[in-house]
């Protein structure tokens, strides 16, 4: 089924947000010269929500938002203790827009779906 509408440019700001935190997070990884244990922290979370998120599962994109709120924590610390860095800065601006972003796809989405899923009545006479 094809989205129409809202869900559509939703669709397109949920992973346009979700590649921002993907490479903010990857360059913050790079930049502190983390472990590859770090490494899989931090990126594997997104990674595993993707081929939800592709097949346009809303329980992906309504779990994403659960795990957005991690994200959430770690860069306000991150912002506390570095309130001039254009990372943090940048981070936070990617997971508050993927959260809205995600939250507000699920609502769209779903009656487009349910509506999809109807079956056709045919007329009686």
């Amino acid at each position: 089924m094809t989205r129409q509408g809202a869900s559509a440019w939703l669709w397109g700001l949920v992973w346009g947000a979700w590649l921002l935190l993907f490479l903010q997070q990857t360059a913050d990884a790079w930049l502190r010269e983390v472990p590859w244990v770090i490494w899989c922290g931090k990126l594997l979370p997104l990674l595993m929500f993707a081929p939800g998120m592709l097949r346009d599962r809303l329980r992906s994109f309504i779990w994403l938002c659960f795990m957005c709120l991690l994200y959430f924590i770690a860069l306000v610390q991150y912002l506390f203790a570095a309130p001039a860095s254009l990372l943090a800065q940048t981070g936070m601006l990617a997971v508050v827009a993927l959260f809205i972003a995600a939250m507000m796809y699920v609502r769209a989405r779903g009656p487009e779906l349910r509506a999809g899923n109807q079956p056709a009545t045919s007329p009686e006479g």
